[in-house]
């Protein structure tokens, strides 16, 4: 070797120095000591669940919405690491100090933005102890555990849900369910696979792929384009809804985009329906819409981010009629069904696509079990060990807590509603569906709306976002109320109720006087 190319190879050590003046650890090499040993981190811990239990105790009482500006965190903490480690006191005080006020409380009961992100103590007990294994499953042989659990646990939510057999792992026919982040990443995966086996029909080859044609409703969640930008897909048809259907998704509509794109020479492969939209949580034509992809042979994905699990419940089901023929499935644990961010459970009835646009394994990753590998079904390598905390909620809530948890939920919205159509000034914007309630102030503009909007949130005593659905002067400014948090109960949902009337009655001009009606449903805390 040339002493360009290999003269570090070759300089000589001496006094455990390298010429050129690198130094080089001489010696025997002592054990390192951690800043926090097994007994601290015992006794921080302990600290810590208390910690955790006082904040759900305070979190009702804190402003939902956090109050701070955009970059207010950096002038309050130092430019740099510090250069020594500093005692745990000191960092908790800070917690305190400087993180607490940027926090919006997605825990609160008062928390009705977005759609609910669930925790449970169940659920934190899990994440506790997956991270304290801290496995990256990425093969079977990485943590033979984790990739069966996972297993099992998608047969087992599969069932509690009433999805088709071939959607399960246990059916023997190629379907099975794995654990993603993320809603969007599944969006991700499952159109990687549609694109995979429409090229491999007859008649196709992957020059063909930037003719392939994805296509949504305008109420479908954004992560589907975001899919299309991530996989290269050109061609991303947004179709529209209208008020008459309440904004679901029509056959016609598709099939007459389907027939428009092959006239012109493109390839139809890929279709996300939703059940429970972003905006409204309303139900696309499942059944028709299967039928459409059908006929054509394009894949269809279901998303069912909010209101998939709601298919736990027999009087529900019928929002999932046709299941059995969509190609995919995905529902967000972490959003209604208790278990801590992140937990997307996605089942397809056939994986082959899937592993075929996805699956990669290199010599080093080559062992016993490659077959069962989930790395094969998601976009990273690694995974975590998610199936824990989920098996850990299924265990301690079983079938009956798991209904009776999201009865109580959608039971609070139907109060809502009620609660919205008896005050004169408002009127709901969209049928109510699931736990959502989108409602608005009767006559009032964009602005007025807004307002009110704005004054409930920056008082703290309860936080809601809002949508705006239709085209041109049609467009409709609708509040949204999600009811789903984890430690929401009637009396939180009349005093959020009540926060909007004192609102209303500083923003809107003076009508007939509202009804003063009850929400009779008991406070039955769920975890």
């Amino acid at each position: 070797m040339n002493d360009m190319n290999g003269a570090a190879d070759h300089a000589p050590v001496a006094n455990g120095v390298i010429n050129g003046g690198m130094s080089l650890p001489t010696g025997e090499a002592e054990d390192y000591q951690h800043p926090m040993d097994a007994e601290e981190f015992r006794r921080r811990g302990y600290e810590m669940v208390d910690w955790i239990c006082d904040y759900h105790s305070r979190v009702e009482g804190l402003p939902t919405r956090s109050q701070v500006h955009p970059g207010y965190l950096a002038p309050q903490l130092p430019a740099q690491v510090p250069a020594e480690g500093e005692p745990w006191p000191a960092i908790m005080a800070d917690v305190e100090r400087h993180i607490m006020p940027g926090v919006t409380h997605w825990q609160s009961p008062n928390f009705f933005a977005y759609y609910p992100a669930n925790s449970s103590y169940p659920g934190l007990l899990g994440e506790m102890m997956s991270g304290a294994f801290n496995t990256i499953g990425f093969s079977w042989i990485g943590s033979p555990a984790a990739t069966e659990l996972e297993t099992i646990m998608m047969d087992w939510l599969g069932k509690l849900l009433d999805l088709p057999e071939a959607f399960l792992s246990s059916s023997g026919t190629g379907g099975g369910g794995v654990i993603q982040g993320t809603a969007s990443e599944a969006e991700v995966v499952v159109l990687l696979a549609a694109r995979a086996r429409t090229l491999a029909q007859a008649g196709h080859s992957q020059e063909d792929q930037g003719r392939l044609v994805v296509y949504t409703s305008d109420q479908a969640h954004s992560s589907v384009q975001k899919a299309c930008m991530i996989s290269g897909t050109a061609h991303c048809r947004t179709l529209r809804t209208n008020a008459a259907h309440h904004w679901a998704l029509q056959a016609d509509t598709l099939e007459a985009a389907i027939e428009e794109d092959l006239a012109a020479g493109l390839i139809p492969s890929f279709v996300t329906a939703t059940i429970g939209t972003t905006s409204t949580c309303t139900v696309d034509d499942i059944p028709a819409l299967a039928a459409v992809c059908q006929k054509h042979g394009i894949w269809l994905h279901i998303d069912g981010a909010y209101a998939g699990v709601a298919a736990a419940l027999p009087e529900q089901r019928h929002h999932f009629a046709g299941l059995a023929s969509c190609d995919s499935f995905s529902t967000n644990m972490h959003k209604a069904l208790l278990t801590n961010f992140d937990c997307c459970a996605l089942w397809v009835q056939d994986a082959e696509p899937l592993k075929k646009a996805l699956s990669l394994t290199p010599e080093f990753l080559r062992a016993k079990g490659n077959a069962l590998d989930y790395k094969d079904w998601q976009l990273p390598l690694g995974r975590r060990f998610r199936a824990l905390k989920a098996w850990f909620v299924l265990r301690t809530y079983g079938v009956s807590g798991v209904q009776g948890y999201l009865r109580h939920h959608f039971r609070m919205a139907a109060e809502f509603a009620e609660l919205v159509q008896a005050d004169p000034r408002f009127e709901l914007s969209a049928p109510q569906h699931f736990g959502l309630v989108c409602f608005h102030a009767k006559g009032a503009s964009r602005e007025t709306n807004a307002a009110l909007l704005e004054a409930v949130n920056a008082s703290g005593k309860a936080f809601l976002i809002h949508t705006e659905l239709g085209q041109g002067d049609a467009k409709q400014f609708m509040i949204r109320m999600a009811i789903g948090g984890t430690h929401t109960q009637p009396r939180h949902v009349r005093a959020a109720w009540a926060a909007i009337q004192e609102a209303a009655d500083a923003i809107l001009a003076p009508t007939s006087a509202p009804a003063n009606i009850e929400v009779a449903a008991p406070d039955t805390d769920q975890c």
